[in-house]
């Protein structure tokens, strides 16, 4: 299945073609010859959302050791691997996928895959690697304990998702760090890493054969099928309430957010455009930016966006402003919230909204690194390649009808449930 996205910021296409490989490797392709680079991206469906119980972390860690050796390669002698033909490799643990990128001259593209083969089939996980990516991971931690932003996305998702794996940080915490054995990355990556949850992208100077001897090389060998748990369906918990994490600061940090429709839902698109015309894109013509800052001058930035993953899907935002304005300001978005949930979307906002989201899309696509990412990233969301089109298409479709429908549905009665970390004044 082919699908085309015109692209008027590099003047050209991207044309998809959604293919199998000789051993049965399912795989999208954008050929470009513009300049004689490869890059692929993958994801296998999973992720932090299947760490062990109490051991929160262990997926991000898996990730941060995959190209610290493997084979017959310790990790010294991978690096240098990669550092001789200049491949850049990299891997990453997201709440419902892990997954990795590559990027390569052509003419290492040899080298590149076999590379990239061992380290998903054939990881060492030796343990100097191991202890020193869990120091770093907790060195990042400490960094973090003390650092508002850190603080206030870690307790909302903790508050909203208490019980659920989306309530666990990614990261993990020293405690749970300190409690993953290296036999259990084993065991985590067997879990993981196979080939009926795996999605493949490759962009750039290489042809069908070419790409699907790569794709091949790399991944024909893993193991048919993956064993995931069953995530449940997370709950959101905490509509109306405040909480507060006390730390002696000038400003509070505010994070808020309530339900909105999943992917697969008809309205998701119209949520998006509708957080879009909240709190999206550079934020200089968005609600909040124009009543929390022009206005007011309650906060030098705002923002609010919808966060949609497999299991959940919600309106998340913040801002940060003085400890004497926060509540003020927290009153100010409400009301915005409120205003927009009761008929009060102008037209003019609807199609801004509208172009804005149009209009951008083709910076996603502007680097075959970035083309690559996309192409993963929309089939992790379900979508086939005619989505290329589809989504502005969908986008352009929302009317003002849809809008204020949805708008009663996403925005509802405005309660919202908030973390603030700070010290808040009530004046």
């Amino acid at each position: 299945m082919n699908a085309s996205l015109a692209n008027p910021v590099a003047s050209s296409a991207v044309n998809v073609r959604e293919l199998l490989s000789p051993r049965g490797v399912r795989f999208w392709l954008v050929e470009d010859y513009a300049v004689p680079l490869v890059s692929l991206e993958f994801a296998f469906g999973g992720g932090a959302a299947q760490d062990p119980a109490g051991k929160a972390g262990a997926a991000t860690l898996l990730a941060g050791l995959l190209d610290e050796g493997a084979g017959d390669l310790d990790s010294q002698a991978f690096q240098q691997a990669l550092d001789e033909k200049a491949i850049e490799l990299s891997f990453h643990a997201e709440r419902d996928h892990i997954g990795g990128r590559m990027r390569t001259l052509k003419r290492h593209l040899d080298r590149a895959g076999e590379l990239l083969r061992l380290a998903l089939n054939a990881p060492r996980l030796d343990e100097a690697p191991f202890e020193r990516v869990r120091e770093q991971m907790n060195a990042q931690l400490r960094r973090d304990a003390n650092d508002p932003a850190a603080m206030a996305g870690r307790a909302w998702r903790a508050r909203v998702f208490s019980g659920h794996p989306y309530g666990l940080p990614t990261q993990g915490s020293l405690e749970s760090l300190a409690a993953i054995e290296r036999d259990e990355l084993t065991g985590l990556a067997r879990r993981l890493i196979a080939r009926d949850a795996l999605h493949v992208g490759v962009v750039g100077a290489v042809d069908e054969k070419r790409a699907a001897a790569l794709v091949d090389q790399a991944f024909a060998d893993l193991p048919a099928s993956g064993d995931l748990k069953a995530v449940a369906e997370a709950p959101f918990a905490g509509l109306g309430g405040v909480e507060i994490v006390d730390l002696d600061v000038p400003q509070s940090t505010i994070r808020f957010g309530r339900p909105a429709a999943p992917r697969q839902d008809p309205d998701h698109i119209a949520t998006i455009v509708l957080a879009h015309v909240l709190g999206g894109g550079t934020g200089l013509s968005s609600r909040l930016f124009r009543e929390v800052r022009e206005k007011r001058g309650l906060a030098y930035s705002v923002s609010a966006s919808i966060s949609a993953l497999d299991h959940a899907s919600y309106l998340y935002g913040g801002t940060t402003t003085k400890n004497e304005r926060a509540y003020e300001s927290l009153a100010v978005i409400g009301g915005q919230i409120l205003d927009m949930a009761h008929d009060g979307l102008a037209e003019d906002e609807l199609e801004k909204g509208k172009k804005y989201l149009i209009g951008s899309y083709p910076l996603r696509f502007d680097t075959s690194a970035k083309i690559a990412g996309q192409l993963v990233q929309i089939q992790l969301e379900g979508h086939a390649p005619t989505w290329l089109v589809e989504r502005n298409a969908t986008i352009a479709a929302v009317t003002m009808a849809d809008a204020r429908r949805v708008a009663e549905r996403l925005f509802g009665d405005g309660a919202l449930s908030v973390v603030l970390v700070g010290r808040p004044e009530k004046v």
